[in-house]
């Protein structure tokens, strides 16, 4: 196989936080003959892979600029705190904002909400990534309020985590260049939007199997008719069915006169 007949590939880049393992595994099944690679990139560089043409598509943070780069929103995430699991803020279901008033509030410089004002009292300095500021948590120096998936990417046993539920939400969408609508992102928009392998909207259709109705019935099986047909219990109807003879009709017609004397001439 030269390079020139080497199937294409797809390229993938998404941004921590994002488990985009599942849909590779679909694109695995539908389209084998063309590999996925993956790679990461944090939440400020990958619209900028994207422009640059180190990936195809990137699921990404939104908001991007989309006067280059198309989006499809496919959700969004709780927002959360993250603390020890001994302190306060623990005995709350759930806080809001004002309830960090008190707190030292670690703002990271890969943060990826946006905050109009952040909540509690900043630090001296502020980290240089979430994972520093998770570290900062666990020693007890403040709290750090992020989207949800970010939290679980940095589980700590000590540390846990409580929904902020006036905080800003980070919103996560598939994007890819708008000149660059490949039938490979198409088929990987299909995949996300969850559309089934037979979509017509999909690059890739399967031949549908025929109903079952339309299959061919096997010879000798199936309704019968005519000379077989049957109706009742052993009543026979069509050519099957046999009519009485004449000789017959006359010994019934004779049997009927049986026991009557003939009359004398």
């Amino acid at each position: 196989m030269t390079a020139s007949e080497a199937p294409h590939s797809f390229r993938l880049a998404y941004v921590p936080g994002v488990m985009p393992g599942k849909w590779v595994r679909i694109w695995g099944e539908r389209r084998p003959d063309v590999p996925l690679s993956l790679s990461q990139a944090t939440a400020a560089e990958a619209p900028g892979a994207l422009l640059a043409g180190a990936a195809d598509a990137g699921l990404v943070r939104l908001p991007v600029d989309r006067d280059v780069l198309s989006a499809i929103p496919l959700y969004t995430e709780t927002t959360v705190v993250v603390v020890p699991r001994d302190h306060l803020i623990t005995a709350a279901d759930e806080v809001t904002a004002a309830d960090l008033a008190d707190e030292i509030v670690f703002h990271p410089l890969d943060d990826v909400l946006d905050w109009e004002r952040p909540p509690g009292r900043p630090a001296i300095e502020r980290p240089a990534t979430t994972a520093d500021a998770v570290e900062l948590v666990a020693a007890g120096v403040g709290v750090l309020v992020v989207p949800l998936s970010l939290a679980r990417l940095h589980h700590r046993k000590d540390l846990t985590h409580r929904p902020v539920t006036d905080a800003p939400r980070s919103s996560v969408a598939l994007s890819w260049p708008q000149d660059a609508h490949t039938d490979l992102v198409e088929d990987f928009i299909g995949i996300v939007r969850g559309r089934t392998v037979n979509s017509t909207r999909g690059r890739t259709p399967a031949t549908p199997e025929p109903r079952k109705s339309e299959a061919r019935r096997k010879p000798g099986t199936g309704k019968q008719t005519g000379a077989g047909k049957q109706t009742g219990a052993g009543k026979q109807t069509g050519v099957g069915k046999r009519a009485a003879t004449p000789a017959k009709r006359g010994a019934a017609k004779g049997g009927a006169r049986r026991g009557r004397p003939r009359r004398r001439s």
